[in-house]
């Protein structure tokens, strides 16, 4: 019982890890714990999932368009009940406090996906993205304390501005951040986090990159739910059983971070291209690497990741990718979207529960 009680104080603590004591049975005691609590949570508290997509707006096909409302209905056709939508935020290096707003969605462009969505009745996440050429949001970090303080500065410029217009068009939910890494142990987030409440009255949240980071952000208690992306590698294409595993472990690691911090989880992306080979790197593009389609194993994949996060804890996941393009896809494409491929068929099948996904 000493060990146990021990356990539960570390849990409702701000420590990141469980000692290294803890056993599988007690981790596991602690996980049903969790599947209570969100069970209880649902029950007081009902918040509407965020299952659906990541919504990319294509140049020939922006927001607003007919064609960009066409691909919302095909989503929602699908069985999406949200979206989210993504503004860049630019910069010209990983090391440049020169933040700004990228030009893919402009102001009125970022309304009119709201609006759309919202007319379609699915919920939204605006969900910005910093852009770094030849690199990503992960890599960014500054010099020195000059830099980060201009940097901060200008990222709560622009995440104000966007804030202001997801509660003008009341948006479901606000991600602060996406996968930005290295700056999270920083404390600039405490004050980003309040000014943004202040602007911002629906759900807060960051979205860590994989379980490794979200286990060491230091600010959930400020925030309403947990915000993660999933991409860790999960061996070869015909290894089943490994990539089953390693969704598994992610997935109690997540749980797990439920309970110690009192809140929901939010898989803001998992994805995976429809390429030969794509599951040892599911984080690769198809710049990145040329391969043959391979349109089944991504329904495969996505179809172990929506088994093994059906849990209490999750209260929605959203799919790397889909474009405003209604045409966008299909069984020759190598790219992340799902859209005229047989992961599809799988998301139907999970989502509105009509079919059998075996």
């Amino acid at each position: 019982m000493r060990a146990i009680a021990s356990f539960l104080q570390w849990a409702t603590s701000s420590a990141k890890r469980p000692p290294s004591w803890v056993s599988p049975t007690i981790a596991a005691a602690v996980i049903l714990g969790a599947v209570a609590w969100m069970n209880a949570r649902s029950e007081s508290m009902p918040a509407r999932r965020l299952d659906g997509f990541n919504v990319i707006a294509t140049p020939a096909d922006p927001f607003g368009s007919a064609a960009a409302d066409l691909a919302l209905v095909k989503a929602k056709q699908v069985g999406a009940a949200a979206v989210a939508v993504i503004p860049f935020l630019w910069q010209p290096s990983a090391a440049s406090p020169d933040l700004v707003r990228g030009n893919d969605m402009n102001d009125d462009e970022l309304r009119a996906a709201i609006r759309a969505a919202h007319a379609m009745g699915l919920a939204v996440l605006v969900k910005p993205h910093v852009w770094v050429p030849q690199s990503w949001a992960g890599a960014v970090a500054m010099h020195d304390q000059a830099d980060w303080q201009q940097w901060f500065a200008n990222y709560q410029r622009e995440i104000t501005r966007i804030a202001q217009i997801a509660e003008s068009e009341k948006a479901e939910a606000l991600a602060i951040g996406t996968e930005l890494s290295q700056t999270t142990a920083l404390p600039q987030w405490n004050d980003l986090i309040a000014k943004t409440r202040a602007v911002f009255s629906g759900r807060l949240l960051y979205v860590a990159h994989n379980v490794e980071e979200a286990e060491t952000v230091p600010f959930w208690d400020r925030l309403d739910a947990i915000g993660v992306s999933l991409y860790p590698p999960l061996g070869g294409d015909d290894d089943r059983d490994y990539r089953r595993a390693t969704m598994r472990t992610a997935a109690d690691r997540l749980d797990m971070l439920a309970v110690i911090y009192r809140k929901p989880v939010v898989v803001a992306e998992i994805g995976l291209r429809s390429a030969a080979g794509a599951t040892a790197k599911p984080w690769e593009s198809a710049e990145e690497r040329a391969a043959t389609a391979d349109p089944a194993l991504q329904a495969d994949v996505l179809d172990d990741w929506l088994t093994v996060l059906n849990r209490p804890t999750i209260s929605g996941v959203l799919v790397w990718r889909w474009f405003t393009d209604p045409n966008a896809g299909g069984l020759a494409d190598t790219d992340f979207t799902v859209q005229g491929k047989p992961a599809e068929h799988v998301l139907h099948c999970a989502w509105t529960q009509s079919c059998d996904r075996s």
